[in-house]
C-alpha cells in the first residue's frame, strides 16, 4: 500500500507528507519504507514488481489517489471515456523531477481549454498562473465537482483542489504519470481496477486510509502507520467481502477499494434443490443424523449490509471486525494512587512527589525522575519514568512527598497497552449475534460501523379448511388457528423478522399463490398443517410438483413428517399441523437451520441433568421431548403426553429430551432439561 505524494523532494529524514510503502507478505507486514520523491518511488515500484514476478507471486498495490476524475473530463481532455487515456495523457503532459514540477502550470493551461476558472484550482506559488484561480471564490467547474464514490466516502476530498489541506489534486496528475510508465514498462502484466478484469499478475487498486485507519501510536508518522494498516487490513480481508468490494460499476472515474456501492448488495448463492435430499435407502431418521444432515447442507441466505455499531444489536457479523486500535490503546493505571518506577523490598520507604497529576484524558506531560512519585488517578496513561503504582490507601501523603511499606512488584496496579486486545487483531468473528457487550468491545477498539447480515425474513402461513382466526364465529369441526400467533412469536424472538401470510384453506391454486406471495417477500417460508401424505396435503403435494420436495420421517417424539423443499429458491420448512408438534420441529430443527440461513453459526441448546420428579418408561427408536419446568431442584413433567394438550406448552418452561434409547425413569434419575431460553424463547 502506497501513500502518495505530489509535492517536492522532502529531505532524507522521514517525514509526514512525502511518499511511505508498507508491503504485507502471508499476513505479516515489513516496516513501512520511507521514499523521499518519486523518482526514487517509481524505481522502488519497479523493483518490487520484477521480484515478485520472479517470485511468482501475485501483487496488488493500493494507491491513495483517484485512478479517475467525474465523469465528463476524460472525453473533454483526450477525447475518450477511457480513463487509462487521461494517464498517457498526463504523463505526456507533465514534467517532474525530484525539486520541481509543472503541475500548477499544466493544470492552468487545461482550465483555459474550459473558459480559465476551473475545473482544477488553488495556485500556491507566488507568480499569478493564467487560468488557475488561487482560491475557490472566483472558480468555476464545467465538470461535476465530486466522483460518485466522494458522495459516499464522507470526509473525502475534490481532485480538483491542488494544495491546501487533504488537497489530492496534486497527488492525482503526479501519481498518474508514474502509473501510466509502469504500465508500459510491465506490459500486458498490470491490470487496474476497477477499469480491467484483475487476470493479471499486478493490480493497481485506488485506497483511502483515511477511511478505515484510526490515529497512529504515539511516536509513529500517520503515513506510515496508515499503508501498514491499510495493507494488513486488505491481507486479512475475507475472500467473500472482498470479491463484494470488487464488484463495482465505475468504467470512467474509478473507485475506492472497500467503499460500498449504492444499491448494489452482494447475496450469497441460493440453496440446491436437492439440499434436502436425504441418502438413497432412509427411511426413518435419527434425530442427530436429521441435524448433522442441515448443518452441512445450508448456507446464509441474507445478504449484507452496514450499520452503525450503535445500532447494530442483535445483528448477525457478515465478516471478522479487526481492532483498529489496542485496548487498553496505552500503559494505565487500575486504581488511584501514587506512579513511580521498579519494585521495593520489604521496609519503608519516602518519595519526594513531583508538581502535577496524571489523570485519565489529561496526561502528565513531562518524565518523573527515577526515585520520585506522581499522584495518578485511574485510567491516566502511565507517565514516562511510571511503570508501577500503589494505592493511594496504602500512602501516607504530604505536599511534597510520600511514605508507603513494601514489598511493591514492578507493574503492580498497572494494565499494559493491548493487554485485553491488541489492535490489528480480530476482535470478533463473522456469524456471531452482536450483544450489548460486543457493542462496547466494538466502541473501545475503534470501530463505529460493521458489516452485519440483513434480518432473515421468515413468512408463516397456517394451512386447513379447520382454521378460523380468533374472535370469528366457529362452525361445526372449525378450530381457532393456534401455530401462526405462536410461530410469528418465535420468529421474532429467535430474531428474525416474521411476515404474516394469514391462513390458507385446503386449496392448491389458493396456497400456490401464499407461497409465491410469500416467496418473493420472505427468505424462509413456515407452513404448518399439510405436510404428510393425505389427500388434503397440499404442501407435500405442491412441493413434489415443483420438483424439490423431501419428507423427512423423523424418529422423533412429537413430530415424525417434516416435509423441507424449496419453493422458488426459497426454503420451506412444512412442520407439522399439532401445536405440540409444530412448537418441537420449529425448536429442534427450524431454529437451528435458520440461524445457519441467517449468517450465523449452528448452535445447540445448552441442556442441564438434573433429578426428574416424574416416572416414564420408553421403548427404544425414536428421540422423545416432554414438555417440562424446573421445580425446587427436580424436573417436573407435564401430566399428559398427548399433542393436542395446548395448555403444556404455557405450563411448561422448556423440554425433556429422552435419548433414543429404552429408557426407565424413576424419580431422581437424571434427565437433561432444556429451558425455552436455551432456545432463544
Amino acid at each position: 500500500m502506497v501513500d502518495w505524494s505530489g509535492g517536492n523532494d522532502t529531505g532524507p529524514r522521514p517525514c509526514k507528507d512525502a511518499i511511505w510503502i508498507c508491503v504485507v507478505r502471508n499476513g505479516r507486514a515489513e516496516s513501512p519504507v520511507y521514499l523521499r520523491n518519486r523518482v526514487l518511488a517509481e524505481e522502488w515500484l519497479a523493483n518490487l514488481i520484477t521480484g515478485e514476478q520472479h517470485a511468482r507471486r501475485r501483487l496488488c498495490i493500493g494507491f491513495d489517489f483517484p485512478f479517475g476524475y467525474p465523469v465528463g473530463f476524460a472525453r473533454a481532455l483526450a477525447g475518450t471515456d477511457d480513463p487509462l487515456v487521461v494517464w498517457d495523457w498526463f504523463e505526456a503532459h507533465i514534467q517532474d523531477s525530484p525539486k520541481a514540477n509543472n503541475r500548477f502550470d499544466l493544470a492552468g493551461e487545461i482550465n483555459q481549454r474550459f473558459g480559465g476558472q476551473g475545473p482544477f484550482w488553488t495556485n500556491a506559488l507566488k507568480h499569478d498562473i493564467a487560468g488557475l484561480p488561487r482560491t475557490k471564490a472566483t472558480y468555476q467547474n464545467p465538470f461535476p465537482d465530486r466522483r460518485a464514490v466522494e458522495h459516499l466516502a464522507k470526509g473525502s476530498f475534490t481532485c480538483w483542489q491542488l494544495a491546501g489541506a487533504g488537497a489530492v489534486g496534486s497527488q492525482v496528475m503526479m501519481g498518474m504519470a508514474v502509473l501510466a510508465r509502469l504500465r508500459r514498462r510491465f506490459a500486458d502484466q498490470i491490470a487496474v481496477w476497477p477499469f480491467q478484469p484483475l487476470e493479471k499478475p499486478v493490480a493497481f487498486v485506488e485506497i483511502w486510509p483515511s477511511s478505515t485507519v484510526g490515529p497512529a501510536p504515539e511516536g509513529m508518522i500517520k503515513d506510515a502507520w496508515q499503508v501498514q494498516q491499510v495493507a494488513l487490513g486488505l491481507a486479512r480481508r475475507p475472500a467473500a467481502k472482498l470479491t463484494m468490494q470488487l464488484d463495482i460499476e465505475a468504467p470512467e472515474e474509478g473507485w475506492i477499494l472497500g467503499i460500498e456501492q449504492e444499491n448494489r448488495t452482494i447475496s450469497p448463492p441460493p440453496l440446491r434443490n436437492d439440499c434436502f435430499a436425504l441418502p438413497a435407502g432412509i427411511a426413518w431418521t435419527p434425530v442427530d443424523e436429521a441435524l448433522d444432515l442441515l448443518r452441512q447442507r445450508l448456507n446464509p441466505v441474507t445478504g449484507e449490509d452496514r450499520q452503525a455499531v450503535v445500532k447494530s444489536m442483535g445483528r448477525v457479523l457478515a465478516e471478522d471486525v479487526v481492532a483498529r486500535r489496542s485496548n487498553p490503546p496505552h500503559p494505565n493505571t487500575a486504581v488511584d494512587g501514587y506512579g513511580f518506577a521498579g519494585a521495593f523490598p520489604d521496609g519503608e520507604h519516602v518519595l519526594p512527589l513531583v508538581s502535577g497529576r496524571a489523570a485519565a484524558g489529561a496526561p502528565f506531560d513531562g518524565q518523573v525522575p527515577k526515585g520520585s512519585a506522581i499522584r495518578i488517578l485511574t485510567g491516566a496513561v502511565l507517565p514516562q519514568g511510571v511503570d508501577t503504582v500503589i494505592l493511594q490507601e496504602d500512602v501516607t501523603a504530604q505536599s511534597d512527598r510520600i511514605a508507603f511499606r513494601g514489598p511493591l512488584k514492578a507493574g503492580a496496579n498497572t494494565r499494559k497497552a493491548g493487554e485485553d486486545i491488541v489492535g490489528g487483531d480480530t476482535a470478533l468473528k463473522a456469524g456471531r449475534v452482536l450483544t450489548p457487550a460486543d457493542l462496547a468491545l466494538l466502541s473501545a477498539i475503534g470501530v463505529s460501523e460493521v458489516a452485519v447480515r440483513k434480518p432473515l425474513r421468515v413468512a408463516v402461513i397456517s394451512t386447513g379448511d379447520e382454521l378460523i382466526e380468533p374472535g370469528a364465529e366457529p362452525a361445526l369441526g372449525q378450530i381457532f388457528d393456534a401455530n401462526r400467533p405462536m410461530l410469528l412469536a418465535m420468529v421474532d424472538r429467535f430474531g428474525f423478522t416474521p411476515i404474516d401470510m394469514g391462513c390458507v384453506a385446503d386449496d392448491r391454486e389458493a396456497l400456490r399463490a401464499a407461497l409465491d406471495q410469500a416467496a418473493q417477500k420472505a427468505d424462509v417460508i413456515l407452513t404448518s398443517g399439510g405436510a404428510s401424505a393425505g389427500d388434503e396435503d397440499h404442501v407435500s403435494s405442491l412441493l413434489t410438483d415443483a420438483g424439490a420436495m423431501q419428507r423427512w420421517r423423523i424418529a422423533v417424539k412429537p413430530g415424525r413428517p417434516l416435509a423441507l423443499g424449496m419453493w422458488k429458491n426459497v426454503p420451506v420448512f412444512g412442520l407439522p399441523g399439532n401445536p405440540v408438534a409444530a412448537l418441537v420441529c420449529t425448536l429442534v430443527f427450524a431454529r437451528p437451520a435458520m440461524k445457519v440461513l441467517a449468517g450465523s453459526e449452528w448452535r445447540e441448546p445448552q441442556g442441564y441433568n438434573l433429578p426428574a420428579a416424574f416416572s416414564k418408561r420408553k421403548k427404544p427408536g425414536r428421540r422423545e421431548y416432554l414438555r417440562a419446568r424446573l421445580r425446587d431442584g427436580q424436573v417436573e413433567a407435564f401430566a399428559s403426553e398427548g399433542s393436542g394438550r395446548i395448555s403444556g406448552l404455557s405450563w411448561a418452561e422448556g423440554l425433556v429430551e429422552l435419548e433414543d434409547g429404552a429408557r426407565d425413569i424413576q424419580p431422581g434419575d437424571p434427565v437433561r432439561f432444556i429451558p425455552y431460553d436455551s432456545f432463544g424463547l
